[in-house]
């Protein structure tokens, strides 16, 4: 319980002392005034310690029930503090608590029944049955008397506790919708993460293919061809300085969830095919259809990563020939295919040495699982695998 919470009970509990310890006398005088300040008492701490301990409060309450008829009290105002202890089980307590304290509402009520048949003579003025009700000897009267006090006070104090059961049904919803919004965040967060770890590889892992490419031919073009040895090492300074521009978004964003920055689109596709044929790639590239209009800024991020992912395999793993990329940009999706020769053991410039030949990239690689990745979050699918003696990458992504 919060500070407020216990401010706010014991607030109550005070006038509810001081309001019932006034109205005493009206029940009592003289010795009898002290043992219903002891009830008094009873009720008060049952009513303070309700939603703070339920058990508690139920525990207390019957004892100062108990008090009350073993000493021949009649019912008083503090007796509704009762109500309160009921709602309190039924709201806030444990499973045991919840159920003890619908029991205690139908035993409660049974003894209130009793307990004012007994001492009949001495409650006329309570007002419940009447006196002539009481003087009759018939059987079935005393007993429809008590059934009818009975069902009056089992309904009073079922009513309290059904009241407790209501509030702890809204409790638990507004509980399960708190824990349903924090799985949702999580489940953000964590696809959040997947999608900057896919892009940390994808840049990465196409920057280091280039700037490798790029060192191993300006390491054998440096004695004989010292210019071509200058523009590999341009290349090399300036796909390093991107990746590093990217790298530190993209850290940005894992430590900003909120910092979006700006996605790659189909325009930046030239620079991507620049910085390939940069490495030795002869890449070629047709685009029949070309996009009709703007397309969805998801398709072309997806579309931009899977190509940078299947020309970085091609640089890395290919055998020196040619890579055909062919983009079909139609209607209602977009067709996507990469193609390049069976990989090879990399000679100088990012060649091939010649029989020296290596598998294809394994197709549970996480290259592989992070374009496929990319083309299910759009609703598409891609395949890869050998065909023939070359190796491909086919997906197509909905529009």
């Amino acid at each position: 319980m919060s500070t407020a919470q216990w401010i706010v009970d014991g607030v109550v509990g005070a006038f509810f002392l001081l309001g019932s310890a006034v109205l005493l006398p009206t029940y009592y005088e003289g010795f009898l005034i002290a043992t219903g300040l002891m009830t008094l008492t009873f009720m008060t701490a049952a009513l303070m310690l309700s939603r703070c301990s339920p058990p508690l409060a139920l525990t207390v309450a019957w004892l100062g029930a108990v008090a009350q008829m073993a000493t021949g009290q009649q019912p008083m105002a503090a007796n509704l503090a009762i109500f309160v202890v009921l709602f309190a089980t039924a709201a806030y307590g444990s499973r045991f608590v919840f159920w003890a304290g619908f029991v205690s509402a139908f035993l409660g009520a049974l003894l209130i029944a009793l307990y004012l048949f007994l001492l009949a003579p001495g409650l006329s003025g309570v007002g419940i049955v009447t006196p002539d009700v009481w003087t009759q000897d018939s059987t079935f009267a005393f007993l429809f008397s008590i059934a009818l006090v009975f069902g009056f006070s089992v309904f009073s104090l079922l009513l309290a506790w059904t009241l407790g059961a209501l509030f702890r049904v809204v409790i638990r919803n507004r509980e399960t919708r708190r824990a349903q919004l924090v799985a949702e965040e999580r489940a953000t967060a964590e696809e959040e993460r997947g999608r900057i770890a896919r892009d940390m590889h994808d840049v990465v892992a196409h920057s280091l293919a280039v700037v490798i490419a790029q060192a191993d031919g300006a390491r054998y073009a440096a004695g004989a061809d010292p210019d071509a040895a200058a523009a590999a090492l341009k290349t090399i300074s300036q796909t390093a300085r991107s990746a590093l521009s990217d790298v530190r978004m993209l850290l940005t964003q894992m430590r900003h969830s909120q910092a979006e920055g700006p996605q790659p689109t189909i325009a930046d596709l030239e620079e991507l095919y620049a910085q390939v044929r940069a490495a030795g790639v002869d890449l070629r590239v047709t685009v029949d259809p070309v996009p009709p209009g703007e397309p969805p800024a998801s398709v072309q991020l997806a579309a931009y990563r899977i190509l940078q992912e299947a020309t970085t395999n091609a640089l890395r793993h290919g055998d020196g020939g040619p890579v055909d990329v062919h983009l079909a940009w139609l209607s209602d999706h977009v067709a996507l295919q990469v193609r390049n020769g069976r990989a090879a053991d990399p000679g100088p410039l990012g060649g091939a040495r010649p029989g020296v030949l290596h598998a294809p990239p394994a197709t549970t690689g996480h290259g592989l699982i992070g374009m496929r990745e990319r083309a299910d979050l759009v609703g598409g699918h891609l395949e890869a695998g050998p065909d023939g003696e070359g190796w491909v990458v086919r997906a197509t992504l909905p529009v």
